[in-house]
């Protein structure tokens, strides 16, 4: 077994894109513990909100409205998303969050029993309380449970699922082609079909991981939040490894149940927390970095915070170790020159400041 993580560690490392992490890990932990239908899933994990994933072999695209419903909109269900977020666990069975009762779930009397499904099993890539995505995998009514063995192998992978998960969104940031450079507008009415849309919104949506209009899984999941919330936002990776910035805002609560959503750039201080994070920095660590990067001094930051000198500086060197970097001008370069401006060459700059390869 050890031998084996040895491998899978590698190739993660030979990884540069979120969805190919998510795709080797999905396929490590299948060849150890079978399903039957699964699907992995990308997350903000400022929002929990979908930011893309793979549904080759998962649910048909008439159950992921309702899904998205369960899951963001209503979030009262036994195991859902937010309560799996709010625990220390790397996994989660549906079976034991209804306690061997699945009939007490909507999302399986709605979703995995019409599909002739049984229990599901939840691969959670996870850093403290920041979840950044998961594998969920399901087996056929009838077929043999999920044990202990596989959970366990399941939590073994999604270690370091997570630090390449988190360090593939870290390597984002050159444009490969011209991309739109201004926000969209898309309404869109209860079942997800586009009722109007500029031309922007829908250049947007193409470069969405798996984005036909209205379908693309990002803005399904934050069309159910503003749903839930009146309004939502939230952030996700096109399929060259762009951020587009979502935002969507209920219109009404008649039976259409329009919602307008907003597509584009983000503003170049919106990733900011994003990316700390998967640096894998503490909130304090965050906190004073990006007190740093606007160019505070020790002291000035010491007092903003309440804290001392000491531990303003104990704590950068944690920064330093942490992201490889060893000092306050190379990490403002390095977030900076990565993620806004990429490049040095000449030529064109989008509106979020990167410039076009």
């Amino acid at each position: 077994m050890k031998a084996d993580m040895v491998g899978f560690e590698q190739k993660l490392a030979r990884q540069h894109s979120a969805l190919d992490v998510l795709s080797v890990t999905a396929s490590e932990v299948l060849n150890r513990v079978p399903a039957d239908v699964w699907c992995t899933v990308l997350l903000d994990p400022s929002t929990l909100l979908d930011t893309g994933g793979q549904n080759v072999a998962g649910f048909p695209d008439e159950y992921l409205t309702r899904l998205f419903e369960i899951e963001h909109l209503e979030a009262d269900d036994p195991g859902n998303l937010r309560d799996l977020a709010n625990s220390a666990a790397m996994t989660s069975l549906l079976s034991r969050s209804t306690a061997g009762r699945l009939d007490v779930s909507k999302y399986y009397q709605e979703i995995l029993r019409p599909q002739g499904l049984g229990d599901e099993l939840r691969v959670v890539m996870r850093d403290g309380p920041r979840v950044w995505g998961m594998i969920v995998m399901c087996r056929e009514s009838g077929a043999a449970p999920y044990t202990a063995a596989d959970e366990a192998v399941a939590a073994q992978v999604s270690r370091p699922a997570t630090v390449a998960l988190r360090r593939s969104l870290l390597l984002s940031g050159v444009d490969e082609g011209r991309i739109p450079d201004a926000p969209g507008f898309i309404v869109v009415d209860r079942d997800a079909t586009v009722r109007t849309a500029s031309q922007t919104a829908l250049s947007w949506l193409e470069l969405l991981q798996d984005g036909a209009p209205g379908q693309a899984r990002p803005l399904r999941a934050v069309i159910s939040a503003a749903r839930r919330s009146g309004v939502a936002r939230s952030r996700a990776l096109t399929r060259s490894g762009q951020w587009v910035a979502l935002q969507a805002w209920s219109m009404d609560q008649r039976e259409e149940q329009l919602v307008a959503i907003s597509l584009g750039p983000p503003e170049p201080g919106e990733l900011t927390a994003v990316i700390l994070g998967a640096y894998g920095l503490s909130e304090r660590e965050q906190q004073i970095t990006q007190q740093a990067m606007r160019g505070h001094s020790t002291e000035r930051i010491a007092a903003h915070l309440n804290i001392s000198a000491h531990t303003v500086q104990d704590h950068l060197k944690s920064v330093f170790v942490k992201t490889g970097l060893g000092s306050r001008r190379a990490l403002v370069a390095d977030i900076f020159f990565r993620h806004y401006l990429p490049s040095f060459g000449d030529g064109p700059l989008s509106t979020d400041g990167r410039r076009f390869a």
